[in-house]
Formats: C-alpha cells, sequence, structure tokens
C-alpha cells in the first residue's frame, strides 16, 4: 500500500512538470511568432522604400513620433506601416533611421512581450522587446 502511495506521488510530480515544460513551450513559441511577424513587418517597410527610392528620407520616423498624414507616397507607407504595426503586434510601434548620404537603414521595431510578473506570478505584457532591422537600398 505504501509503495503505491509513493508511486502515486512520484507520478504526480512528473506530470505536473511534464505540465509546466509545455506552457513553457507554449510561450515561447508565441514569442517566436511575433518576431517572425516583426521581421516580416520589416522586410515590408523596407521593401516599400526600395520601390520609393529617390525618396527614401522621407521615411524617417522616430518610436514615439506620430504617423504623419497623407500627403506623399513615403507619408502613406510610413502610416499604413505602423497601422500594420498597432495590428500584428501588442502594443507595437517602430521607427525608421535613413543615412541620406550612404543609404544605410536601421529600422526598429518594438512591443510589448509576456513576461512573468514576479509580485502577481501571472504572465503579462510588461517587457519591452525590439528587434533591428539593418539594410542597404
Amino acid at each position: 500500500m505504501l509503495e503505491v502511495l509513493i508511486a502515486l506521488v512520484i507520478l504526480s510530480i512528473g506530470l505536473l512538470g511534464l505540465a509546466g515544460l509545455q506552457t513553457i513551450s507554449l510561450q515561447l513559441n508565441q514569442a517566436a511568432v511575433t518576431r517572425s511577424q516583426a521581421s516580416q513587418l520589416a522586410y515590408d517597410i523596407t521593401e516599400r522604400m526600395r520601390a520609393n527610392r529617390p525618396a527614401a528620407a522621407d521615411y524617417q520616423i522616430g518610436l514615439a513620433d506620430a504617423p504623419p498624414g497623407a500627403g506623399s507616397v513615403a507619408a502613406t507607407d510610413v502610416t499604413e506601416w505602423r497601422a500594420l504595426l498597432a495590428a500584428s503586434l501588442p502594443e507595437g510601434t517602430g521607427s525608421i533611421a535613413v543615412d541620406a548620404g550612404t543609404g544605410r537603414v536601421t529600422i526598429v521595431i518594438q512591443w510589448a512581450d509576456t513576461d512573468d510578473a514576479a509580485d502577481s506570478g501571472a504572465f503579462e505584457r510588461d517587457t519591452a522587446t525590439s528587434f533591428e532591422f539593418r539594410t542597404q537600398l
């Protein structure tokens, strides 16, 4: 009888460990999906800039800057890109820096990532995560 109880305790500890591993696996998989979306969105704005290469300097925007109003192709592209960031990523935003002399572009995409909150033990979106993409036009 004692052996059966010990076996049940060991089995229950093992099952709890497997449940914990599954939870962590799902969380890390979601983080990978979000990072992939950020990468695709960086390529999206880069291709828009390459299509409008003469006005590449007009694509510059900071993380905290409001999207420009409509009026030019670059302003429309940046506004649409910012809307895609907000729709695809949790609290997503982005910045674009263009070096007109060399044609180098640095794109930074930032979003809120899930992290284990120390005070409550629950998973909350409280960690700012960023993805930086550099390319040559």
